[in-house]
């Protein structure tokens, strides 16, 4: 990540002197006002010293505390690296590791062509991913015929299923993935699995706003849920649903303190209803009903406790480097014991990351995880299995957006001060103009990624501000346009974490054209977009 300056108290801030090719992470001013999640400019404790604009530290390169992080140099082209992955490769592995190609992405605007660099998987230096590489005078004459004799069948399959109209066209219906029917949309969220895995019932409760008001979806709308006849049982059933293990309270909250979107439809669950079995829903429609909310007051959720730093007790006075459990959500991704890629712990056991980090070679049992450390190596650390790996079915290498996975560990972890999820956010909630980036990537263009987790402030920009075509609502603008802090190769899928009465999740690191290059800020996948797919996800089999 670039650098970031901080003058002594009572000077303005101001970004450090910017150089291509010299990046740092920096630690910047944390505090924002509680609920208006707006940025403060004041130190977390003591007044702040000038700092370096830039700090250098020691390299991977090495052997370090006897872990080789280097591969062979005639196998790594340093034109063609990933400006999010670490350089640093094993020197010797059991299976193909991923090698990073520059890819040009065409946008939206048809004259517009962006040239990114994104992680594909290869074996042997021969690019699996992507057929239109292939030459067809290598391919068989015997497997040639083969292919066409395959694509006239499915041809004449998909003509013979629509003039029969056997659900290829689900116009105003929901589709069931897992058998490709059709229901009709007033079945989706009514209690009762019309689809043959029950995807007609998953993502049927969210909380919303900046009070976490829980909603229920029901017959096609949103509705947010009246405090009457609420009870914890109900409240550890909607967590459930969203993909929790955990429950911790319910409270309510007055109308006038709700945002008007969320008391335009409201629904009550009534109280005669058996809640001892396991697939009990709670958007169940024989137990909703419409009502005024006599009470005048709606439900709120928690389901975590998130969001919070116990074990950071350091005073900052400047500097980068990150300090023990100020950042205890901040994950490493390690690919067959070589750190690759960054993430964010959610729950005890679900990592946010980005796609491209695993997209290609999702083999869990080449992955580990390793939480709780500021440094690494580091020896002794613990390694956690990965149980499965996810990532949205929208992303796809050449896309510019879709770009989150999550990760599950095969056992979940026990938190302390140096272990503790980020709270991910809620539906149609903003964010402070201010958030944090951290990680353990490069210091510089073409370096190395640190020894040490670094740490930066970085401005949201919108759309318009990011000048980046191509872009859509599921991508984050954050960064300098003049340069200076930002992510760099190492960086990816590591927390956009902004502060407002607790630390949420705002996005994932994505890519960038550059290391904090002038114009060209970092790109991030919006968690909030990615909601349903996330809930959806941990609630699913």
């Amino acid at each position: 990540m670039m650098a970031y300056t901080e003058k002594e108290t009572g000077e303005q801030q101001e970004t450090a002197t910017k150089r291509e090719n010299s990046v740092g992470k920096t630690s910047a001013k944390e505090v924002v006002e509680s609920g208006q999640f707006e940025a403060d400019t004041e130190s977390e404790d003591l007044p702040n010293i000038r700092t370096p604009s830039v700090i250098y530290v020691s390299p991977f390169s090495s052997s370090v505390d006897g872990w080789r992080t280097s591969r062979p140099s005639q196998n790594f082209d340093p034109n063609t690296h990933d400006p999010h992955v670490p350089v640093g490769l094993p020197s010797e592995a059991s299976h193909p590791l991923p090698i990073y190609n520059t890819r040009t992405i065409k946008t939206s605007y048809i004259s517009h062509r962006t040239s990114i660099i994104k992680v594909r998987p290869f074996v042997h230096g021969e690019d699996l991913s992507d057929s239109r590489f292939m030459c067809w005078s290598d391919i068989p004459r015997k497997l040639l015929i083969l292919l066409i004799i395959i694509c006239l069948l499915i041809a004449l399959t998909l003509v013979l299923g629509i003039g029969l109209g056997v659900g290829l066209s689900c116009t105003g219906k929901f589709r069931c993935v897992s058998s490709n029917k059709c229901i009709r949309r007033s079945a989706v969220c009514d209690g009762v699995k019309d689809c043959g895995q029950g995807e007609d019932e998953l993502n049927c409760v969210r909380v919303s706003g900046r009070h976490s008001i829980l909603q229920i979806h029901s017959k096609g709308i949103w509705s947010s849920v009246c405090w009457e006849n609420w009870s914890a049982s109900l409240g550890f059933s909607a967590c459930k649903q969203l993909g929790y293990n955990s429950y911790v309270n319910s409270t309510s909250i007055p109308f006038s303190s709700v945002e008007s979107a969320f008391k335009k439809s409201i629904v009550s669950i009534s109280s005669r209803f058996p809640i001892h079995h396991q697939t009990f829903k709670i958007h169940n429609s024989s137990i909703l009903r419409t009502v005024g909310c006599t009470s005048g007051l709606l439900t709120v959720l928690k389901c975590i406790e998130c969001g919070t730093r116990p074990g950071f007790r350091t005073r900052i006075v400047g500097g980068n480097l990150s300090f023990s459990g100020q950042y205890p959500w901040q994950v490493s991704l390690q690919y067959q014991n070589l750190f690759l890629c960054g993430g964010s712990l959610i729950t005890n056991q679900w990592i946010v990351t980005a796609a491209h980090c695993v997209y290609g070679f999702a083999n869990p049992n080449l992955w580990t995880v390793r939480v709780g450390i500021t440094e690494q190596p580091v020896s002794g650390a613990a390694d956690f299995s990965v149980m499965k790996i996810f990532f949205n079915s929208a992303y796809h290498p050449e896309s510019l957006s879709y770009d989150i996975a999550l990760v599950r560990l095969k056992q979940p972890l026990s938190f302390n001060g140096q272990i503790q999820p980020i709270c991910l956010p809620n539906y149609d909630e903003g964010f402070s103009s201010m958030c944090w980036i951290s990680g353990w990537g490069a210091t510089k263009v073409r370096g190395e990624v640190s020894v040490a987790l670094h740490s930066a402030l970085v401005p949201l920009l919108s759309i318009e501000e990011c000048g980046i075509p191509g872009l859509s609502a599921w991508n984050i603008c954050a960064g300098y346009l003049s340069g200076g802090a930002g992510t760099c190769q190492g960086d990816s899928g590591g927390p956009l974490a902004c502060q407002g009465s607790v630390w949420k999740l705002a996005g994932a690191a994505s890519w960038a054209q550059g290391c904090g290059k002038l114009n060209n800020p970092g790109v991030y996948t919006s968690v909030t977009y990615a909601l349903p797919w996330i809930h959806q996800t941990m609630e699913g089999p």
